[in-house]
């Protein structure tokens, strides 16, 4: 048997893994020589990763996007040729990256397919010297995704983010950047700004008006102006879900493999939800296939 490392966060969801691990390690030594590591704290899946890819030829993780987003960074540390595969187990609140991978709903059944599902490329994102998986974000919403409530997003949809976000109108604030792509050049006063590559941010799934892919070494980035009234924002919203220009001219959405950020003043940035450091200037570059990580049907 080819061998496997299993690493997993206990603590990811409120302990969701705690008296299930037995089931998830049936399936995966049902077809792989499985060696298991449990992360001891923050940094320890990117460090396990790195050090130890080179003995396994699958590498599977169990816990929230936090988790996988640590073993992506672990790998891409590595030359190409020599990253694992990864396999998925979400385990999460949110569990965002699972979406674009239509893994199944319970853990048994992602075991199943972590174990024996075959891996499709992904893009990687580079953010200066870090890496991320599906999404880097600026500004003013990057909580609110997290902080609404799970029930209303699935019974309002975007209205949730609209209700979660008409609370802090009064203190949203625009920074002054510019931003160079691969169309041009745009400089202006932000209040929120994504780079990803999901069709899921802070378990809102989204319907963007083109199909959001993987593997095309493009980013899906948008960019937002400040809103004055709860109308505006609800266009904001509806056009982040729709990775699309707005009506009111207050989003601008475009594709590119590469951005360089600039603003006038240090800005704190999420990646993958997790907190990104404050940086005046942002270099993100899109690796186009750089992880071969496995898919559901």
């Amino acid at each position: 048997m080819d061998k496997l490392l299993f690493l997993y966060n206990l603590h990811a969801g409120k302990g969701m893994l705690r008296g299930k691990l037995a089931p998830i390690l049936d399936a995966l030594t049902e077809h792989w020589d499985v060696t298991v590591h449990p992360t001891r704290g923050p940094g320890d899946a990117t460090d396990t990763a790195r050090a130890r890819a080179g003995e396994f030829k699958r590498i599977v993780c169990s816990g929230g996007d936090g988790t996988l987003h640590e073993v992506v960074n672990g790998l891409m540390a590595l030359p190409e040729g020599e990253r694992p595969e990864v396999g998925y187990i979400p385990a999460g609140t949110t569990n965002d990256f699972a979406k674009n991978l239509s893994l199944p709903g319970t853990l048994n059944e992602a075991a199943a397919v972590a174990a024996a599902g075959a891996p499709r490329p992904v893009d990687i994102g580079s953010f200066n010297d870090q890496s991320f998986l599906y999404v880097a974000a600026f500004g003013a919403f990057t909580d609110v995704a997290y902080n609404t409530p799970q029930q209303a997003k699935n019974l309002l949809g975007h209205l949730a983010y609209v209700m979660e976000g008409a609370t802090r109108l009064g203190s949203i604030q625009p920074h002054p950047m510019t931003v160079e792509y691969d169309g041009g050049t745009v400089s202006d006063g932000f209040c929120y700004g994504m780079v990803s590559n999901t069709i899921s941010v802070g378990g809102f799934k989204g319907t963007p008006a083109q199909p959001v892919a993987l593997d095309d070494g493009l980013f899906e980035v948008a960019l937002v102006r400040q809103p004055q009234n709860p109308l505006q924002l609800q266009g904001i919203f509806k056009a982040l879900a729709n990775m699309a220009d707005d009506e009111g001219g207050l989003v601008t959405c475009f594709r590119t493999s590469k951005l360089r950020i600039v603003s006038q003043e240090p800005l704190d940035w999420t990646l993958d939800g997790e907190f990104g450091g404050t940086h005046r200037q942002a270099e993100i570059i899109n690796r186009k296939r750089a992880v071969t990580i496995v898919h559901g049907a």
